[in-house]
């Protein structure tokens, strides 16, 4: 093989490496031009995202760090502080489900514990194929049983997420997956290599082969031979990760430790040259020292294997001992296995020789590309909507419970019951309602946290869908009660050497920048996950938004579930619902067309702190937004919650469907006691709302329209997910 095909073979284009050739000063050997590529692919480098995301806001009264180090965090309050990260495993997954989404578990699981916290609580964000593919159910359960064998293997809970189907993801599945931590605020570790003389001490599993190159992996389309590339899917072991949580959390309780970096992407590679860089020192990783579970492994195998669960930390000599000592008490493997310098290179020895060394900063600072922007061919075309072209429904019931019953807006029950989502208890809102939310144990503080993506909007406006999952995300933390403060990303594009695409990416990031600025909830952490595309076809623009929100005093929450019979229903937000880009357009007339909601930022944000008021307030407990199936899903999911019926009317005006199950941002409907409507009235001045009915019975009732019982809305709304779309006589369970 020469040296153009070398190479190539490792993701590096011509211009990089005559990039390399310029920087270096001479041609690297393998194992530099490994270091390299793997630091340098766009799943490390973020080489097509990194000037796009400088416009997102990233500073705000609560943050304490932004973007740059392994999470975000933000105060809580009374000197604690929430440290969170949202990240992909989507590659991985398409080839190996199980192990894919175990594997994205255990790394932000991770990524969380090297800012020095305790890992608390897991959320994921899913998109699948239709579930009447054979290839796409398996994902889908394999994913779903590898979230929880690793979660609940663990010990910290899975208290929400989301899954969505659509044709856009079959062959490339998107597994998202955050981690929020808890910890004090003085105790927050920063991953910076400090210290000339200190020794780099690797801790957890041995090292093997096990995701090599995989950085380089998850940076390239998929294809017919991605199932060759199993080998560059790690492996993950539960049991090893808890040793490895509680290790950790020790050695810093002790102070045994100057800094502490996870080993995901790039393994040694990544983790060393980044804390070097950060630390404006060098390290010198000694390869023989490197415990392995493999023989015969090369260094540059050794130095950038994804092998999991393991930790690498910097440590001053004279504590090495009494590290290596409580490693052992947690049966983990440890080594010292390096040292810090005065260099600068990220150095890699073996037998006593240099066997390759590169500039730590060189690593770390991978080319910038800005590509070509255009605006793409589809987006006139799939804009256009004739509503006359639709014809009204015949049967509204009907409607209902087709759309009730769909992958896309049915209950998530089979889902979340595969999680342990009350280990640690915790856990105070379980999984089912707008957001998921947390105490924070021996105090009145509590968390709320969701992930929200509109893959379908963004795909027919790239830049109000993405501002739309902003504003879903802060709607949901304001049904629950908290006060949204931040938000991690994981924006999940095609390829940006595609114009395009490129504009898809362009335009979402605009979007979400624009809502943050508006809602005040500034990107503290996030991840980009590039080139999502099989055989040439690329998914939505999925932007994924995971938002946490804060609550003074965690016992003055909501839920959707109605609570009494006898409750004033009010419709809080501008109601003007459209069927662009609706869950009834795909799903009843099957198509994906039109445009959007456009959100009104500000009266999202409006509407939103007028019901978080209410709730904090203790006049209201039963809130729950309109999004997905608009308003009579909205409602019979309240229902449904509660077990508890209700009758509403329609606003006047306008087509019957597009009232019924048009979809609409900005709007939240809740459930108040006759005698609290007036305290109600005084929280929601200047913002729109209309008393729309009540609630009681056994039925749901809605303008003459709809008339259905709850057990027959149960029936449709409960279907199991992993059973309806099986084959004849087949079984998914």
């Amino acid at each position: 093989m020469n040296i153009q095909e070398t190479y190539s073979s490792l993701g590096l284009s011509d211009f990089e490496y005559d990039r390399i050739l310029e920087l270096m000063g001479r041609a690297p050997n393998f194992l530099e031009l490994s270091l390299l590529s793997v630091m340098w692919s766009e799943h490390c480098g973020y080489k097509n995202s990194r000037p796009l995301l400088r416009r997102f806001p990233n500073e705000g009264p609560r943050v304490l760090q932004g973007p740059g180090e392994n999470a975000g965090v933000v105060e809580v309050g009374d000197g604690w502080a929430l440290v969170f990260k949202m990240e992909s495993h989507n590659h991985p997954s398409a080839v190996e489900p199980y192990e894919g989404a175990a594997t994205g578990v255990g790394g932000i699981i991770r990524d969380v514990l090297a800012m020095g916290a305790r890992p608390v609580a897991l959320f994921n964000s899913l998109r699948f194929g239709p579930l009447d593919d054979e290839r796409n159910r398996y994902l889908f359960r394999e994913v779903v049983r590898g979230i929880g064998g690793y979660g609940n293997a663990i010990g910290v809970p899975t208290v929400g997420g989301e899954v969505e189907f659509s044709r856009a993801y079959s062959g490339n599945p998107l597994v998202n997956a955050m981690c929020v931590g808890l910890v004090r605020s003085e105790d927050l570790m920063r991953a910076r290599a400090v210290g000339e003389g200190n020794l780099v001490v690797l801790f957890g599993a041995k090292t093997g082969r096990d995701g090599i190159h995989g950085a380089t992996f998850a940076s390239d389309e998929l294809s017919e031979e991605s199932e060759e590339k199993r080998p560059n899917v790690q492996v993950g072991d539960p049991f090893a990760e808890k040793m490895l949580v509680e290790c950790s959390l020790k050695l810093l309780e002790e102070g045994l430790i100057v800094s502490l970096q996870d080993l995901g992407a790039a393994g040694i590679t990544s983790s060393a040259s980044e804390m070097a860089a950060k630390g404006g020192v060098g390290i010198e990783i000694d390869a023989e020292k490197v415990p392995l579970r493999e023989e015969g492994m090369e260094p540059w195998e050794i130095v950038i294997s994804e092998s999991q669960e393991r930790m690498l930390a910097i440590v001053e000599p004279e504590k090495v001992e009494e590290v290596l000592k409580i490693t052992e008490r947690y049966e983990l493997v440890a080594a010292v296995v390096g040292r810090v310098t005065g260099h600068g290179d990220m150095r890699v020895m073996n037998r006593g020789e240099v066997a390759g060394t590169v500039p730590a900063h060189y690593l770390a600072d991978a080319p910038v590309y800005e590509r070509e922007v255009r605006i793409p061919a589809y987006l006139e075309e799939v804009r256009k909507l004739d509503l006359e072209e639709l014809p009204a429904p015949q049967d509204y019931n009907s409607v209902l419970l087709s759309l009730l019953a769909h992958p896309n807006l049915c209950s998530r029950r089979p889902v979340y019951e595969q999680y342990d989502h009350q280990v640690g208890t915790d856990t105070v809102v379980l999984p089912g309602a707008d957001a998921a939310v947390m105490r924070v144990k021996g105090t009145t503080l509590g968390f709320a946290a969701t992930t929200d993506c509109k893959g379908r909007y963004c795909y027919l406006d790239p830049k109000g869908g993405a501002a739309a999952a902003v504003a879903e995300a802060y709607r949901n933390l304001s049904c629950v009660g908290a006060e949204p403060v931040a938000l991690t990303d994981c924006l999940n594009f095609g390829s940006p050497e595609k114009p395009d695409a490129y504009y898809q990416l362009v335009a979402c990031i605009e979007g979400m920048s624009e809502a943050c600025e508006a809602l005040g909830t500034p990107v503290v952490s996030g991840n980009v996950s590039l080139y999502n595309e099989t055989e040439g076809e690329a998914i939505y623009p999925t932007p994924t938004v995971g938002m946490v929100g804060v609550f003074e005093d965690v016992g003055r929450h909501a839920t959707p579930g109605i609570k009494r019979e006898g409750d004033a229903l009010v419709l809080v937000g501008d109601f003007r619902p459209v069927l662009g880009g609706s869950n009834y357009l795909e799903i009843v007339h099957g198509r994906v067309a039109g445009a959007p909601p456009a959100p009104d930022l500000a009266s999202e944000k409006a509407a939103s702190d007028a019901v978080r008021r209410a709730v904090a307030a203790g006049v209201v407990d039963t809130a729950h937004d309109l999004s997905g199936g608009g308003l009579a899903v909205a409602l019979a999911g309240m229902a449904l919650c509660g077990g508890v019926g209700a009758e509403a009317r329609l606003l006047p005006g306008g087509r019957q469907d597009v009232a019924l199950f048009g979809e609409v941002g900005g709007c939240i409907l809740v459930a108040v006691p006759e005698g609290r409507l007036g305290e109600l009235e005084e929280h929601l001045e200047g913002v729109h709302y209309s008393r729309i009915g009540g609630t009681g019975g056994g039925r749901l009732k809605v303008s003459g329209l709809i008339d259905a019982g709850l057990d027959e809305l149960g029936e449709a709304y409960e279907r199991d997910l992993f059973e309806r779309h099986a084959p004849e006589g087949g079984h998914l369970g």
